[in-house]
């Protein structure tokens, strides 16, 4: 008997835009039960749109330097690629800290302390739910490759 063939991906628990979508939801659900406020609304509005704004600008540039390394941005897609340009340089995961960041700005829109604490489980599902497999599928893909980069660039922001 054979064993089955390894698939070309990593196995992630969910894909990580719904793990951030679910930790929001959650937590304007607990809002509705148990009111907060950041206070002045104004200094929380504009916090609000400059960390969706960060978030969506990260976003979209970590998203083009994969595609101009010619891989997907998609974790259900092989990657073709070690990306280390754009973002890359920075983070091994802008998108994640994108979505971190756009999360933080919907909870000061929303004035939703709840939901902005909601931030750090979401963090933490996505750091064992999703990185960790990741880090284990492009290991195992591009070996000492991989593993250089990730001794030169940090999982969330910065150097290792």
């Amino acid at each position: 008997m054979t064993a089955a063939p390894e698939r070309d991906r990593a196995d992630i628990i969910l894909l990580p835009p719904l793990i951030y979508l679910g930790g929001l939801v959650f937590g304007f659900i607990v809002e509705s039960w148990l009111p907060t406020s950041f206070g002045n609304r104004m200094p929380a509005t504009a916090l609000g749109v400059v960390l969706v704004a960060a978030g969506a600008l990260l976003g979209a540039w970590g998203d083009l330097s994969m595609k101009r390394a010619g891989t997907s941005p998609f974790p259900w897609k092989p990657t073709k690629a070690i990306v280390d340009a754009g973002p890359y340089r920075f983070t091994r995961n802008p998108l994640y800290v994108a979505q971190a960041l756009m999360h933080g700005g919907i909870a000061a829109l929303g004035d939703s302390a709840w939901a902005l604490a909601a931030l750090v489980p979401v963090l933490v599902v996505v750091r064992y739910g999703v990185i960790k497999p990741e880090e284990e599928y492009l290991t195992r893909k591009f070996g000492d490759a991989y593993l250089a980069y990730a001794r030169r660039v940090g999982r969330w922001l910065g150097p290792v």
